[in-house]
């Protein structure tokens, strides 16, 4: 069934989809309409789930988190100032080994209060242990919650599904959304290694300060689950294009063929990116893309082999590291450090706070990369301040 719907409209059918039994969620624009959609869905009676509102994001965190260490599938969406507010019980969530999936809509942190795209709200997260993967249509967020669940409850590791604010979170645009029978075969009723049980009495998470050998194998195991996600991600996205005919990927590779400059990106802008890259080629110019879908665990791999012997690559970060630069492209840096034949970075910071990436602001940056034999440090493109 094909739906003309927002992107947030297109997370909310994704969780519907996965049917998770415990829905927690405090309200922040521009991601209300989430749980305002999943309100619907549970007052008629499509989704059958307990859902809380509660008085914070911390809370609503806190609540996914007892209610998955019972066994049951949850969901919950948050923003910025949200997903910052519940940064303590992130770690809490990962550390647990429990697969909860939330919706990020990116926004930009305050002060001052703005409500534009801007991905620092989640790349600021990404050392807390969860996977995080970036959409860029509504398509993909709907794709994307249900393969989140699939990975998450195959390693025990939590998942946040991010789409940018108002440039996709608001924006209609066609939708397939699948038939329930169809998703049920692709993602079957979850099934817990462990939970609390009155009848099955266990201890969970207790360490004495005495033995912090026990955290420590918490820490080592976890690692090795975040390092499984890329197979997992592949078989998951293989096992959905059998199914539903669409696949996404861990990268999208676009033009790389003979690429002599290779643009890095992420989100939204990835479809002005895309139009530059084809004006560039018309021109006979060599430019490509990589689109990064998954940022954690973050794809060295398929970068080092992708961006080997190019001559150049122009990294595009929405979001920005006071004192360091850019997130992506400090992450692109260091997986290329030990490789042979790898390219000059060039990093670059537009779109702050939800201001437009147009197609002369990519097409400006592109010729100055291609006229460039040395980066400077990471680029705020100021072009668009005033």
């Amino acid at each position: 069934m094909e739906k003309v719907i927002s992107g947030n409209y297109a997370a909310a059918y994704g969780a519907k989809l996965a049917r998770p039994k415990f829905i927690a969620f405090y309200p922040i624009t521009p991601q209300t309409t989430i749980v305002e959609k999943l309100a619907d869905f549970s007052s008629s009676g499509e989704l059958e789930a307990k859902f809380i509102p509660v008085e914070s994001e911390h809370s609503a965190m806190a609540a996914c988190i007892g209610a998955a260490n019972t066994g049951v599938r949850t969901f919950t969406a948050t923003s910025s100032q949200g997903l910052a507010l519940m940064h303590e019980l992130l770690f809490w969530a990962a550390g647990a080994r429990l697969p909860i999936v939330m919706s990020n809509v990116h926004r930009a942190l305050a002060p001052p209060t703005n409500l534009g795209a801007d991905q620092t709200d989640s790349f600021a997260q990404r050392d807390t242990g969860w996977i995080q993967l970036e959409c860029e249509s509504a398509q993909e967020v709907l794709d994307s919650i249900l393969q989140a669940y699939r990975i998450a409850e195959e390693v025990m590791l939590p998942c946040m599904v991010c789409h940018d604010a108002f440039y996709l979170s608001h924006t209609y645009e066609p939708v397939d959304i699948p038939e329930a029978e169809l998703v049920d075969s692709y993602l079957p009723p979850y099934v817990p290694p462990f939970k609390l049980d009155s009848e099955n009495r266990l201890t969970f998470y207790a360490s004495s300060t005495r033995c912090p050998a026990t955290q420590y194998e918490f820490r080592y195991h976890a690692q090795q689950a975040m390092e499984r996600v890329p197979a997992v991600l592949r078989k998951a996205d293989e096992h959905f294009y059998e199914l539903f005919g669409r696949r996404y990927g861990i990268v999208e590779e676009y033009y790389l063929d003979g690429a002599e400059l290779v643009i890095v990106a992420a989100g939204t802008m990835v479809s002005t990116v895309r139009r530059v890259v084809e004006e560039f080629r018309q021109r006979g110019e060599r430019v490509g893309l990589l689109r990064i879908r998954m940022f954690r665990p973050f794809p060295k791999e398929e970068i080092r082999h992708l961006l080997k012997g190019v001559p150049k690559v122009a990294v595009f970060d929405r979001n920005i590291s006071l004192g360091e630069g850019g997130i992506l492209s400090q992450s692109i840096k260091s997986a290329l450090y030990h490789t042979d034949q790898k390219p000059v970075v060039f990093g670059f910071i537009v779109g702050l706070c939800g201001v437009d990436i147009t197609q002369d602001i990519v097409g400006d940056i592109v010729d100055y990369t291609l006229q460039q034999d040395t980066p400077e440090e990471d680029i705020i493109w100021t072009e668009v301040i005033r």
